[in-house]
């Protein structure tokens, strides 16, 4: 993904992030599976997270996502958890008293993913510095 832009800083930072849902209740089939995934991508539009990837299974959510480095990822996941939950509720009100009120389990995993990694950053931190030291020294 290329890099994306806010006012004055420019980002590429993507997570994988994925949740289970409570039990591991596998109950995301057919239709709820296909509404799930509608669901999690408007959530996502809403909480201006760019989903580059995602898959509902019958227990769990993979998400491959784009967060901006101004929102908190912990509380955009808890966001987005918490919003598709009282939108599948509302949407399907009989899984609401089927499963007492908890579609989602309370934790989840995130994972950054980048291009690079840390001996890449070393190395490229490392570079710059002897890049100024060399530029220093041709200007005296």
């Amino acid at each position: 993904m290329d890099d994306l832009s806010l006012a004055h800083s420019r980002y590429n930072c993507t997570y994988h992030i994925v949740f289970i849902l409570k039990y591991r209740r596998k109950v995301m089939l057919g239709a709820l599976r296909r509404k799930v995934g509608e669901i999690l991508s408007k959530v996502c539009r809403m909480e201006e997270v760019t989903t580059i990837k995602a898959a509902t299974l019958p227990d769990h959510v993979h998400m491959y996502v784009s967060i901006p480095p101004k929102i908190c990822v912990s509380k955009v996941i808890g966001r987005i958890k918490g919003k598709s939950a009282l939108m599948i509720f509302d949407r399907h009100p009989e899984y609401r008293e089927k499963y007492n009120k908890h579609f989602g389990a309370r934790g989840y995993y995130c994972e950054t993913a980048g291009n690079v990694n840390e001996e890449m950053i070393k190395k490229y931190i490392g570079e710059q510095y002897e890049r100024d030291r060399m530029e220093g020294d041709s200007r005296k």
